[in-house]
């Protein structure tokens, strides 16, 4: 597990836990063992199981766990995703902690699969945006992924995003061109993007050197259709803005390449999940 998610895992636990569980402490004797599980109560796509699992096993490394589902695999009302063995205290403890991260991360991965299936079959992928939980960004991602959709930037440093106040900023073409050279000499491989709210700043765009894709902002159907012609597939086209569940089939419709919607992440519904146990 890298160390980002193991040191939000930490934190989360001593969160909740502070100097201990009093409550488990004076009502739930020491040797007590028992037997529990995870509980899905409503359909839902699998992310976060290494998570939960690690959440047990840093409250009390007696736990036992046994994974029924894995990251990526759908699930009914009424399964049973997780299996958990040993000191009941130490359950109890880790409980609303695991919870807490499966929850969250099941819901983005299912919102994400609703998206996913939502375009087919037009050959379109489904993109993630920046929009994250401060700290959670790899572990919401990786439940995009989970979802089928796919990892857009992970930050401000593996991708060129030229938006539209660096075009305010300085946009020039000559700048804009000046700046794209340099980054191929610095940084060859980087992707490069830039974000267009016009056709006719596309077409500025589709003359300079050295772009990759161009992100097509808050454009409507019509517009879409006009710049993928316009385009006539020399640059990977994504588009975005205040895309939803209800209009996505129309925008991959269109002839894009990649839809970015940033409710895979910023407004999901946690999944329902409870912890039982077994008598």
């Amino acid at each position: 597990m890298d160390l980002a998610t193991e040191s939000l895992i930490q934190a989360a636990l001593a969160e909740d836990i502070g100097p201990g569980d009093v409550t488990s402490a004076y009502f739930v004797p020491e040797t007590l063992a028992s037997s529990a599980v995870i509980v899905a109560r409503e359909p839902g796509v699998m992310s976060g199981m290494d998570v939960a699992r690690r959440v047990f096993e840093l409250v009390d490394d007696h736990l036992l766990t046994r994974p029924l589902k894995q990251d990526g695999e759908a699930f009914e009302k009424g399964d049973v995703v997780l299996e958990i063995q040993g000191p009941t205290r130490g359950i109890l403890t880790g409980e609303r902690t695991a919870l807490n991260f499966l929850q969250h991360l099941c819901g983005i991965a299912a919102q994400t699969r609703r998206y996913v299936e939502a375009v087919r079959p037009h050959p379109v992928q489904i993109w993630d945006t920046r929009k994250t939980t401060p700290g959670w960004r790899l572990l919401e991602k990786a439940a995009v992924k989970a979802g089928g959709g796919t990892n857009h930037r992970m930050g401000l440093y593996d991708h060129v995003m030229v938006k539209d106040n660096h075009i305010a900023a300085n946009g020039s073409n000559e700048a804009l061109q000046a700046a794209i050279d340099h980054v191929r000499t610095d940084r060859p491989g980087t992707r490069i993007q830039l974000e267009c709210d016009t056709l006719e700043q596309m077409q500025r765009f589709l003359n300079l050197r050295g772009v990759d894709m161009l992100l097509l902002d808050n454009m409507g159907c019509e517009r879409l259709r006009q710049a993928v012609a316009l385009n006539a597939g020399r640059l990977w086209l994504e588009a975005s803005g205040g895309i939803t569940l209800e209009t996505i089939r129309e925008v991959a419709a269109t002839g894009v390449n990649a839809i970015s919607v940033g409710a895979l992440t910023h407004t999901v519904r946690a999944l329902d999940l409870g912890l039982d146990f077994l008598a």
